[in-house]
């Protein structure tokens, strides 16, 4: 059993060289690496970091988008005895100076001028491609590797407070990634297309994942090409925030109402339960359009990093199209609980993998113990003996387990909201539901701790809304639509629909495109009062 990354890759290299490893754009077309040649330019990498002067424990800093030049010199960073520090490729010079100076890192590796000069002072900065080249007894480098040594410090975006760095170790990422290879789902005749963020615990554990079962990926960091890459590439595994399964479905449903007339009569037909005839019509008329939009080939979606609300995992599974939902956080090394085809469960993230346990809490909370939790948190003993307590990692999420051990999340134990009237709320099964209602909804906020009641502040989405005139009466609907499914306690009073948008730039959601509750109820306060 290989005892590092770098020993996993090697590992794969050796049982199958030529076999295709990574895909990327390049020379107009798609370029493709057997494995023997990634494994060739992350030798070459390390050798080119030792000569720099990177010593073993030194950390280096990686700040990118998702490209196979960010991968090579990840894993070079380890194979050369290093630990990788991620920073997300949109976070302000304040956020930079933070994640380099508390992690330590010497050298920095960066994308663009913009990056580079959001450094502070003192590292050294070099960019991804043009790393110097190096050679000497790469098995000698691996060999000297172990389990124990850290692997990778992932800064947590967070929805609240000052970003912690989690110590995750070789040991970490290689039981996470050898548990999901041996529950049999992937195959190497598949196609995994990677496209989130790789400074993302998420993108991290599946770029693992398919090396330990030989799974050639295909990678493009572009958002804008989502949808045409998956009509080129035809994969047939994709992993996605559940915003990319609602956006989707978003715009196929306002496409119908667009149209209206029969179109749309026949996409409400076809979204309800039917029998074999109806439904085999239903797929002839609609749901294999869909199919065929997102390559025609998808075996599974896999979806994590926030809650999938059921009635668009529902609607994928009637055209078809199996959504694997999974749980973890970057402590538990991203992908701890997950979903296995024929014994799926809309509505929960499904059974602990393989060595890792669970049990909830007398409070709700889940605790989770096994070889994928993290070694702590870098430079914060306070809050690592916080969150880590007799070997048991304190999630901070609320949920159940049920009796074929699928666990189902309730909500975030610090996100709950407790009215005036003593009434607890979790608001984000809320914003779920009501995102799923309208097509035209884009993010939700739900507010009201120690409030009377609870409010909504819902922005729209800029490519289904787009002309849309009765945005007000379409969100009261959609919130009506919810209302009528939720205690008297948690309905929504009153609402407000933004001018614009939130997102990452502005600091309003996290990497994960989760909302960050602080920076929004600070920045729409005014709104939120108004409403009271």
């Amino acid at each position: 059993m290989a005892l590092s990354i770098p020993g996993l890759l090697r590992e794969r290299a050796t049982r199958t060289p030529d076999a295709e490893a990574m895909r990327y754009r390049g020379g107009g077309g798609w370029v493709s690496l057997s494995w023997a040649e990634l494994q060739h330019r992350v030798a070459a990498e390390a050798f080119g970091l030792v000569g720099r002067g990177l010593r073993r424990g030194d950390r280096v800093a990686l700040m990118g988008g998702t490209s196979v030049e960010w991968i090579v010199t990840d894993l070079a960073v380890l194979a050369a005895g290093g630990a990788t520090t991620t920073i997300y490729p949109n976070s302000t010079a304040a956020e930079v100076a933070h994640v380099v100076g508390d992690s330590g890192s010497r050298i920095v590796v960066v994308e663009t001028d913009e990056h580079a000069a959001s450094m502070p002072g003192g590292v050294e900065v070099l960019r991804f491609g043009a790393i110097p080249r190096g050679e000497g007894d790469y098995d000698a480098l691996v060999d000297g590797l172990s389990k124990d040594d850290l692997a990778t410090l992932i800064y947590t975006s967070g929805t609240t407070g000052t970003p912690k760095g989690v110590e995750l170790t070789h040991e970490n990422w290689l039981t996470t990634a050898e548990a999901i290879a041996s529950l049999g789902i992937l195959e190497e005749s598949d196609l995994h297309f990677l496209w989130l963020p790789l400074s993302h615990a998420f993108g991290k554990v599946l770029t693992m994942a398919m090396i330990a079962a030989g799974v050639p990926t295909a990678v493009d960091g572009s958002v804008e090409r989502i949808v045409d890459n998956l009509g080129e590439l035809r994969p047939s595994i994709v992993a996605a925030a559940p915003r990319i399964f609602e956006k989707i479905h978003g715009r196929i449903v306002a496409g119908a109402r667009e149209k209206g007339g029969l179109t749309e009569k026949i996409f409400r037909w076809a979204d309800r339960e039917h029998g074999p005839v109806t439904r085999r019509l239903a797929d002839r008329l609609v749901y294999r359009k869909l199919r065929d939009r997102v390559g025609g080939r998808i075996r599974y979606f896999v979806s994590g990093s926030a809650p999938l609300a059921p009635e668009i995992a529902e609607f994928f599974a009637r055209a078809g199209i199996t959504i694997l939902e999974g749980y973890g956080l970057t402590e538990s090394s991203a992908a701890t609980f997950f979903n296995r085809p024929g014994m799926i469960a809309i509505g929960t993230v499904g059974p602990p993998i393989p060595g890792m346990e669970v049990k909830i809490a007398e409070d709700g909370e889940v605790l989770l113990r096994g070889p994928g939790v993290m070694r702590g948190y870098h430079n914060r003993p306070d809050a690592t003996a916080e969150a880590l307590v007799d070997g048991w990692l304190h999630t901070g999420d609320i949920g159940e387990l049920d009796d074929a051990g699928r666990l189902t999340i309730t909500d975030r134990k610090k996100e709950l909201i407790k009215t005036s009237s003593g009434k607890y709320v979790a608001p984000a099964r809320i914003e779920s539901m009501i995102n799923a209602a309208s097509p035209y909804v884009s993010n939700v906020l739900v507010h009201g701790d120690r409030r009377k009641y609870c409010v909504a502040l819902v922005t729209l989405d800029p490519d289904t809304a787009k002309g849309l005139a009765n945005a007000e009466e379409e969100v009261g609907a959609a919130i009506e639509t919810v209302n009528a499914q939720l205690a008297r306690h948690e309905t929504i009073k009153r609402f407000a629909v933004l001018d614009n948008d939130f997102s990452v730039e502005e600091g309003l959601l996290t990497a994960s495109l989760k909302p960050r509750r602080r920076e929004i109820e600070k920045r729409y306060g005014d709104v939120l009062d108004s409403m009271y």
